[in-house]
């Protein structure tokens, strides 16, 4: 294996690689040379190319769609002295003419090119001439039409490989399940099996994930800022800085005005806004003379601040790749960072009309079906039975970091204070025969009313919207009329993430009974959904919030405790302890990163003998066992020994 710390050290200024980078430059450089990389936002993928591009002669060219992205690595590039430009469509045409005649003389190590630019013939012309010693797409999930974020621009790319045939091809992304990287690996020609598919760095237990229902936008704004003041501290003096995400402009503006008025550092940005003003918020908060940022999905790429503390969504994003890569941005200094993901039952239809579902007007309808499906996974995500961290590297099949139950997400703690997996047991009779009632509510309502009125139907309210509509002469009004109002709209947002009802995309979208919902409804078919939860809407936003958060940093008044331990497992159970300190300091990270006290108890019950029986214990994941697992197992050895 070649050493290369010499020339990172002295080009990038690094002591040495993570092993998937490692991994990645030396599939890049070695033979032959092509590499599908997946690692999230962040986590240095640019490096996988850029330092292949400086021990390579002549000159590498990176396809990427993000012009402030560019302008910061080339800016990086050329503070290290290497030569390095971009060519996008914000340039002035001469500028770019001559750049491109100087990148046909050779004179750039790194040459950063929009993809729009490759539906010039003289652009692939040029680049032809030039014969480039590597090709980097980044964002490379853009290629495929499964993906969240498809950009037509990106077909150019096959275009673009047919003709030049690079001998070395690397795809970066962060965001790619399993379909999406076979596409991208089809369209540019990676899907050989000489091609070299690394996966990695999905894994980050120092964040705290949770999500919260919420019913209104009074408890939305108080969990918002509960959470915040919670993270960050007082708006006057906080201690790190957030990101709140909303999915249209007008909520941006709202939301900013809101927390200003609380009086918080913070400034909206979404695509709406003048250039200059996007750039002043986007440098503004680089550099910490802002705190918070309310933004839509247009703000986040590029931004380089580690002490990022909170990300909280107040509206639900289009998917689980769009969702991940932009709670990644918190806590990329390994220490505890906050997510928080607040979703309602008005979601599904802003989303619905956001992607033009069912509109007659909607050029690429199939396009439409395909990301309402990316956000039911989402909304999978929200609804989870099992750690939260462990189903997004189950979504991105990264089974190699799998936590086993990250210990501290709110489905982890709400697990051990119940003791018991809520997807445990299957749904009872009577359980089933509730799910068959709300569908019955949805079909005798035959798309004459939204959700709000299908639930008080259901619920058995009696007021004028019910008599005007008819609603309260139907057989299933009041069916269940013993649940709160709330509790039946949670039900029916996961029939909704389920499958079985739909919504109609106009700007009042109406509930519909899907074809499997009718043969639920009917008996037909089983049923596979997780009940809401009894208390849903029996407490308040804020004080559900302060629950999630309570739970996030493990400061607990009534936590569930594991059966007791002997004098002897007490013993061990404490040289544990004292090991998972010692890693926690070598890696420079919270000790809970490592694993939690109930992940500790549990092997000094059980006093594993090897690898394979300390995989049983509680919260000892793949990525734990790979890490950790051989020093724990020795205090296990030491601290306890076996009975010869």
């Amino acid at each position: 294996m070649p050493n290369w710390n010499a020339q990172l050290k002295e080009r990038f200024g690094l002591e040495n690689f993570h092993s998937w980078q490692q991994e990645a430059v030396e599939g890049l450089l070695g033979d032959p040379g092509k590499v599908m990389l997946i690692a999230p936002t962040g986590g240095g993928k640019s490096l996988c190319y850029q330092f292949p591009a400086t021990e390579l002669e002549g000159t590498s060219i990176v396809i990427s769609p993000l012009i402030a992205l560019m302008e910061d690595q080339v800016r990086a590039l050329q503070q290290r002295g290497i030569p390095s430009t971009y060519i996008a469509s914000t340039l002035d045409p001469e500028q770019r003419r001559h750049r491109e005649q100087q990148l046909a003389e050779g004179a750039y190590k790194l040459v950063y090119i929009a993809p729009e630019r490759l539906a010039s013939g003289s652009m692939l012309g040029v680049i032809a001439r030039v014969q480039p010693s590597l090709i980097a797409i980044d964002e490379a999930h853009c290629i495929s039409q499964w993906g969240h974020d498809f950009r037509p621009s990106y077909l150019e790319l096959s275009r673009l490989i047919d003709h030049i045939q690079p001998k070395r091809i690397i795809a970066c992304t962060a965001t790619a399940t399993l379909v999406v990287r076979e596409e991208i690996q089809a369209r540019l020609g990676l899907q050989s099996s000489d091609t070299k598919v690394i996966l990695r760095g999905f894994s980050r237990p120092n964040l705290h994930l949770s999500c919260l229902e919420t019913e209104n936008s009074v408890q939305r704004r108080s969990a918002l800022t509960h959470a915040l003041t919670t993270t960050l501290g007082s708006a006057n003096a906080p201690t790190g800085g957030g990101i709140v995400y909303a999915s249209t402009r007008k909520n941006t503006e709202k939301h900013a005005d809101f927390l200003k008025s609380k009086g918080w550092n913070v400034a909206p940005y979404h695509a709406g806004l003048e250039a200059s003003n996007r750039e002043s918020t986007s440098q503004r908060f680089s550099e910490k003379q802002l705190d918070l940022v309310v933004a839509t999905n247009a703000f986040g790429m590029g931004i380089d601040r580690d002490d990022i503390r909170a990300v909280v969504h107040v509206q639900a994003p289009g998917s689980v790749e769009a969702y991940y890569q932009e709670v990644g941005r918190a806590g990329r200094d390994g220490q505890p960072a906050h997510g928080l993901l607040l979703t309602s039952s008005s979601d599904f239809g802003l989303r619905r009309r956001l992607i033009g579902l069912g509109d007659p007007d909607n050029a690429n309808p199939k396009r439409s079906q395909q990301l309402w499906r990316l956000f039911l996974d989402l909304m999978a995500y929200v609804e989870a039975g099992s750690c939260r961290h462990d189903f997004i590297l189950r979504y991105f099949g990264d089974e190699k970091e799998t936590l086993g139950g990250c210990g501290h997400c709110d489905v982890c703690q709400a697990l051990e204070e119940s003791g018991k997996d809520p997807n445990a047991a299957s749904l009872s009779e009577a359980e089933t025969l509730i799910i068959r009632k709300a569908l019955s509510g949805v079909a005798r309502n035959r798309g004459r009313a939204g959700m709000a009125a299908v639930t008080d139907m259901l619920h058995g309210a009696d007021n004028d919207r019910m008599r005007k509509l008819g609603l309260d002469q139907l057989s299933t009004h009041g069916l269940l009329s013993s649940h709160t109002r709330p509790w039946i709209q949670a039900l029916l947002r996961r029939l909704m993430t389920a499958g079985l009802v739909d919504l109609t995309p106009d700007e009042f979208p109406v509930p519909l009974l899907t074809s499997q919902g009718a043969q639920v409804m009917k008996g037909q078919t089983p049923i596979r959904i997780r009940f809401p939860a009894p208390d849903v809407g029996q407490r308040s936003a804020a004080k559900r919030a302060a629950t999630t958060s309570t739970a996030s940093t493990g400061k607990h008044s009534s936590r569930k405790t594991l059966p007791d331990l002997s004098e002897q497992d007490i013993i061990l159970f404490e040289a544990l302890r004292s090991t998972r300190m010692e890693i926690a300091k070598d890696k420079g990270v919270p000790a809970y990163v490592i694993c939690h006290d109930r992940t500790l108890r549990d092997i000094a019950q059980k006093h594993p003998k090897n690898l394979e029986e300390l995989g049983q214990a509680f919260g000892m994941g793949p990525a734990r066992l790979e890490s950790y697992g051989t020093q724990l197992l020795d205090t296990v050895k030491t601290a306890r020994p076996t009975p010869a």
